[in-house]
């Protein structure tokens, strides 16, 4: 078990309101499997996860500057937390 899975939450507007659901967004690296980062998240959090959802978010080319580029590809998982269970998303991710 890896704790470098999980590189950071994410905190954007639509993950902040989902956030009354029990539902929380996390950026993990690309070779992370959902059973590994059910671990980590429960050992790092002490919640129990209910579900897992993973989105990959392909790269595209943009231009910035008149310099032609790519952004990144990146993995999210939403983490599905049961009932009772919170993270607290303002504490930082060792």
């Amino acid at each position: 078990m890896d704790i470098n899975l999980i590189k950071k939450p994410v905190i954007t507007e639509k993950s902040t309101a989902n956030s009354q659901f029990n539902k929380y967004v996390f950026e993990v690296r690309k070779d992370a499997n959902k059973t590994n980062i059910k671990k980590v998240v429960e050992d790092t959090y002490k919640v129990k996860v209910e579900s897992l959802n993973s989105l990959k978010v392909k790269s595209k080319p943009k231009v910035f500057k008149g310099q032609r580029g790519n952004r990144s590809e990146l993995k999210r998982i939403i983490v599905t937390l049961k009932e009772g269970n919170t993270i607290d998303m303002g504490a930082k991710v060792k």
